[in-house]
Formats: C-alpha cells, structure tokens, sequence
C-alpha cells in the first residue's frame, strides 16, 4: 500500500484531484455567503443571481449564474437584458431577468419599460424605472459551469462526491499506512535497542567471562609459580638435609677413623718394640 501511496503519478493525481475540489467547494462557498450575505445587494455595482426558469433559453439556462450590473434606466434601450422586481400580474415582489422589448416615456415624466423573455410567448406587465435593479452583463465564469455541476445530480455525483469520497478514503488509507509504517518502524526501533542491548550484554558477558579467564589464567600461573617455589624450597630444604646428614655421618665415622689411627699407631709401636727380641 505504502508503494502505492509512494508512486509519483499517483500522488500527482491525487493532488490535481485535491486541488479540483478544493477549488470547487471554495468558489461554490464564496459564491453562495456571498447571496446571502449580501441578499442580492449590490457590491461595487454588481450583483450574482441563478436563472431559475427557461424563459431566456437559449441565450440563459436553468441554474446559469448572471452577473447583474446598476444602471441608470436613462441609458437603457430596446434589446438590453434586465434584471427587475416585478409589481403586477402575478409577478408581484419576484426578481425577473428579460429582454426590453419597448420603452415608453409617462406624463410624468418616467420611463416604463415592457420586457418578455425570449422563449416567452407573451411580454410581461409593465413597469417603471423604480423596479430595475440593473443590465445584464453576461454569465459568472467558472462559477456559472460549477453550479451547473453541482446542480446537476449525475454531475454533482461523478464530479464533486465521487472524487471527495475518493480522496477522503485515500487520505484515511494514507494515514492507516503511515500510523502503521510509524508503529512498525517503532516496533522495529525497540527490537533493534533490544537487540543492541543484548549484543552489550553479550559483550560485557563475553569481557566479565575473559576477565574471569584472564584472573583464572593469572592465578594458575600463581599457583604454579608458588609450587615451583614449593618444589625449589623443598629441594633447598632437601640438600640442606643432605648436608646435614653427611655432616653427622662424617662425625660418626670420625671417632671411628681416630680409633683406627690408634689402633694403627700402637701396632706400630709393638712392631717397634719387638726389633729387639730373637727369636
């Protein structure tokens, strides 16, 4: 999904589809706060009113969107599109956008206007200069296409709610994919700290287990070294033993050497003494 969301002309798309819409709503909102903000008052001279019938077909359709500008009825003539509120035969107080047909001058010096739509088979009642609220100045672009849109229900659907509801379920899935992508890469954070923390472990284990081995490895050769002063003290104290023993065999062979000297000596006497005996 996330390779989906991550593919450049899908994201191109989505974002022209985006900004349609956007566009779309924003120009619709304007223009709709704007009649009711203003009830159709006139703003730096203009007014936006919707073709309600099809009494001006085929120059103005049902839900075209006219741009009304303030006029001064004097500058009015025969074949100018006006925007009026009726007063008579039926048309009291309704807002009516057709074409002047004929102008006349009262006694009083008023003008009085007859008008008929142009799809119209019958003009409408007349009326006085006081009731025109101004001329047609022609459709509201852009405007004018997205009312049509919108009022249309099969345009309104393929157009507004179908690419709405897409990019809303887009925006969602996106988002879906992005938690998911932030919990995964969090998941994957912790397994890899664990598995950092581990490998320290493992290392300090493997350090304190060399530690122990180097101390192991130095009191063996303590121990050696203390047996081999074991063993040379023993031999030290063996010789020393050796010496003392010679020594006392010496002694006691020592009388015994004296003795013999003597025993030696008085034979040598006796010999000595017999020279002068014959036998």
């Amino acid at each position: 999904m996330q390779n989906f969301f991550d593919n450049k002309i899908v994201k191109t798309i989505l974002n022209i589809v985006e900004i349609f819409i956007f566009i779309v709503v924003l120009l619709y909102l304007v223009f709709v706060v704007a009649q009711r903000v203003t009830n159709n008052k006139s703003v730096a001279g203009y007014r936006v009113f919707t073709v309600a019938t099809g009494s001006m077909n085929p120059k103005y359709l049902i839900n075209d969107v006219i741009i009304v500008k303030d006029v001064n009825p004097d500058k009015l003539k025969v074949g100018d599109d006006i925007a009026y509120k009726g007063e008579r035969g039926g048309l009291e107080g309704i807002l009516v956008s057709h074409r002047i047909i004929k102008i006349e001058k009262a006694d009083d010096g008023h003008l009085r206007f007859y008008t008929k739509g142009i799809n119209n088979k019958i003009e409408d009642p007349s009326f006085n200069e006081d009731r025109i609220i101004g001329k047609v100045r022609g459709k509201l672009p852009i405007v004018n296409e997205l009312n049509h849109v919108i009022k249309n229900q099969y345009g309104f659907f393929f157009l507004v709610f179908v690419p709405l509801v897409l990019v809303i379920f887009l925006e969602i899935a996106e988002t879906i994919t992005n938690i998911k992508l932030e919990k995964g890469e969090l998941e994957e954070a912790k397994y890899n700290k664990e598995e950092t923390e581990d490998e320290e472990t493992e290392e300090e284990s493997e350090e304190d287990s060399d530690k122990v081995e180097e101390e192991s490895e130095e009191e063996v050769k303590e121990s050696e070294e203390d047996s081999k002063e074991v063993e040379e003290s023993t031999e030290t104290v063996e010789e020393e033993k050796s010496e003392e023993e010679q020594v006392v065999e010496e002694l006691k062979e020592k009388p015994k050497k004296i003795k013999a000297k003597k025993i030696v000596e008085l034979l040598e006497e006796e010999k000595t003494d017999n020279k002068d005996e014959v036998i």
